[in-house]
């Protein structure tokens, strides 16, 4: 693969941004141009939290279009069912079936799609969809936190970067005493993917 157009979301607390962050600096690594852009919306209480992350020989813009992302990977479901629009038709979409509700549904305002709701939205753009249990993992791992690396890891899948480059990266970003934790995080993910996909 050439290039890649990948969005990256979730909510404010989840570590899309350090995710995004860590792909732009492996990406760069490895020879790509990178252009990346982040929104967050009130992210430090659980808003909305988007990445654009670009790489290709030449980038020149951070933004993706809507209907031309080649990756989603999504922190959260109803954040996957949101940004589902920007996949190109036949990309990929990776979704931890992690669920926080936004403060509409926590006052009753609006209801929590259900699962079979967030699945059509996605295969509606393509049919490569999986949904993993990052958090369950994470929190087998005894540290949420590392949430961020089994998504990375699940990304890694359809990468085009090599897995050396990759933990190189990632120790730059962490400190010695959170690698090993992460690493193991990154590499359940990686595992993770075969098993995941809706048919």
């Amino acid at each position: 693969m050439k290039k890649m157009d990948l969005l990256v979301t979730g909510v404010g607390g989840q570590g899309v941004v350090l995710a995004s962050d860590i792909i732009g600096e492996t990406a760069i690594a490895a020879g790509f141009d990178v252009k990346k852009t982040d929104t967050l919306g009130m992210a430090q209480r659980g808003g909305s939290v988007v990445s654009h992350v670009r790489m290709a020989p030449k980038v020149w813009s951070p933004l993706i279009r809507e209907g031309q992302a080649d990756l989603l990977l999504a922190f959260e479901k109803l954040e996957a069912a949101r940004w589902s629009h920007y996949l190109r038709p036949g990309g990929i979409a990776i979704v931890n079936m992690y669920e926080q509700p936004p403060l509409s549904v926590s006052l009753g305002q609006e209801k929590y799609p259900a699962q079979d709701e967030i699945a059509a939205a996605l295969k509606r753009q393509t049919d490569q969809v999986y949904f993993v249990d990052g958090t369950g993992q994470a929190q087998k791992l005894g540290n949420v936190r590392t949430l961020n690396l089994f998504m990375l890891g699940c990304f890694a899948a359809f990468a085009p970067l090599e897995i050396d480059i990759w933990k190189e990266s990632i120790s730059r970003f962490l400190p010695e005493n959170l690698r090993e934790i992460n690493f193991k995080a990154f590499e359940i993910g990686r595992k993770e993917i075969e098993g995941g996909r809706i048919r």
